[in-house]
């Protein structure tokens, strides 16, 4: 329970991480926003290895409905490095920058699910002499599914992560499952799996893990505002810890207060993943 407290506070003083899954967790989703409809995020993540902590944020993520079925994305992490070995700097600066689109090409039906990409671009704006960025430009390419059944929904999917000749960082998969349910008109939760290869020598995840994560957000209006929270740990592989809190808002063309953002993830990191300094993940969404 104290590392669980101590996790959650770090993610709220220092901002999210490399990796931005769906926010607030690491499994994306293929369901863009509505066209001509905005969200922004505020948040912050942390994920922890027997290494060091590596954080981003505060940060700040935007998607705009530019089309119908695509949406565009981008976040401004502040990223940091807190080693383990209180003998070493850490380190603080800007991350390097994600931007993204997210396409959906198969519309959901009564029994046909919801498939969508949302490939990430993440530039190097991150000072790597310092860890806190790649050096490169660098790439996700993910496929995503979703069903809903009533309250419940569930996706998953899984990607690559590419990097161009960046040394000390290697090509690694990632794959994860949710399933989530509504509780009542306010409050949301779930629970997923979620896996990643080997990240390179460089960063402290340099070994293949499976996490189990739960996590879920709180309506304070409908979808306009809400509060975002998920904490993880791992259950296979190399030990690891993730956090996320964050703010949400969304607003915009007529229509999209009928929707229910709960099911959708921007970003976010994200993997929920966060930037790459010494950890390459991404922000809003997986």
């Amino acid at each position: 329970m104290k590392l669980c407290l101590g996790m959650l506070g770090l993610a709220l003083l220092c901002g999210p991480q490399a990796l931005f899954a769906g926010p607030p967790f690491q499994t994306d989703d293929p369901e863009p926003i509505d066209y001509r409809n905005f969200e922004f995020y505020t948040f912050g993540t942390a994920d922890a290895t027997s290494f060091e902590t590596d954080t981003t944020g505060p940060a700040a993520e935007f998607n705009w409905g530019a089309l119908p079925n695509v949406h565009l994305h981008i976040i401004v992490p502040l990223a940091a490095i807190v080693p383990s070995e209180h003998s070493e700097p850490g380190q603080v600066g800007l991350g390097d920058i994600e931007t993204g689109v997210k396409f959906r090409f198969i519309q959901e039906s009564k029994r046909r699910p919801m498939v969508g990409t949302f490939v990430m671009f993440e530039l190097p704006t991150g000072d790597a002499s310092k860890g806190l960025g790649v050096g490169k430009t660098w790439y996700k390419l993910p496929l995503w599914i979703q069903k809903s059944f009533g309250p419940w929904t569930a996706y998953g999917g899984g990607g690559e992560t590419m990097f161009s000749h960046s040394p000390g960082f290697g090509n690694y998969p990632f794959a994860g499952g949710l399933l989530q349910r509504d509780i009542g008109k306010r409050l949301t939760l779930g629970g997923e799996g979620f896996y990643h290869g080997a990240e390179g020598p460089a960063t402290p995840l340099n070994k293949n893990a499976t996490l189990l994560d739960v996590g879920g957000y709180y309506k304070f209006r409908d979808p306009g505002f809400q509060f975002l929270f998920c904490y993880g740990h791992t259950v296979a592989g190399q030990n690891e810890n993730y956090a996320y809190v964050g703010l949400y808002w969304t607003w915009g063309h007529k229509g999209a207060a009928d929707r229910d953002s709960a099911s959708r993830r921007g970003a976010a990191p994200p993997f929920a993943m966060a930037a790459p300094f010494s950890q390459p993940r991404s922000f809003g969404a997986f």
